[in-house]
């Protein structure tokens, strides 16, 4: 068995990879588990100021495992979001170095970090309503915050995709780089240099100020659980039980 996810920390400097490449890195119960443990002991290591998530191989994340989602109940899903909800409430400075295809949940776990650096094959790719699926996780919201309203509807209502250059036109990704990593971990560099504590405190004051009175988490939240009734009721629709059934066929 190979590990779920991978951890190397360097210079002050977690990454993380998820790490099933033969299935383009599709979140599990089991992938969501280990990314969440990997994300705390992160955050609970002194010597870590900073962390990168991206995929082994050509995806970065192609989403949730088909067949997890299709046997998954309200609390089943919680299990599934963990993993990218441990990189949204993450109390570290969080890069998603998006090396290829970051797709539903993939999505979300690249718009749960605080920037995005897209690679040469990266594609953001909700594809929430192509599956017959309402949106979950937070996706809606995260999407909105990124990208502003009209082009968060763009993606969701209308099946809108972003390769790398669109990503950066339209503020979901900070950049394009040939190697998302590497440029991921010199931009980390920044707060991997700075005292530790300032960091957390300068991270923890943009989530309270970037909409005074409400946290972002505590935005997130609603979100999610706002998401959570609908995106259940859909994975139980017919749409939904027949592109699975195409799925398991291939």
């Amino acid at each position: 068995m190979t590990d779920p996810v991978l951890v190397h920390v360097e210079d002050r400097v977690a990454t993380l990879t998820v790490n099933d490449p033969e299935r383009r890195n599709a979140v599990t119960a089991e992938i969501s588990a280990a990314l969440r443990a990997a994300v705390d002991e992160a955050e609970a290591d002194p010597g870590v100021h900073a962390l990168i998530v991206t995929g082994a191989g050509k995806a970065f994340c192609a989403g949730a495992d088909l067949s997890a989602l299709g046997e998954a109940t309200e609390d089943g899903l919680m299990a599934i979001y963990d993993g990218f909800l441990a990189v949204a409430n993450c109390a570290l400075p969080t890069i998603a170095a998006v090396n290829g295809a970051a797709v539903g949940a993939g999505l979300n776990l690249a718009l749960a970090a605080d920037v995005r650096i897209a690679g040469p094959a990266a594609l953001f790719d909700p594809r929430f309503q192509k599956l017959g699926i309402h949106p979950g996780g937070g996706a809606t919201w995260m999407l909105h915050r990124a990208v502003g309203p009209q082009v968060a509807r763009a993606s969701l209502l209308f099946g809108m995709r972003f390769d790398a250059d669109a990503a950066v036109r339209h503020g979901l990704a900070l950049e394009r780089a040939d190697d998302p990593v590497a440029a991921a971990r010199e931009l980390a560099a920044g707060p991997a240099g700075a005292p530790r504590e300032v960091v957390l405190a300068t991270k923890a004051s943009m989530r309270a100020t970037a909409s005074p009175g409400v946290v972002d988490s505590d935005q997130h939240r609603i979100a999610v659980d706002t998401e959570l009734g609908p995106q259940a009721t859909s994975i139980l629709s017919p749409a939904f039980a027949d592109r699975l059934a195409a799925a398991k066929r291939r």
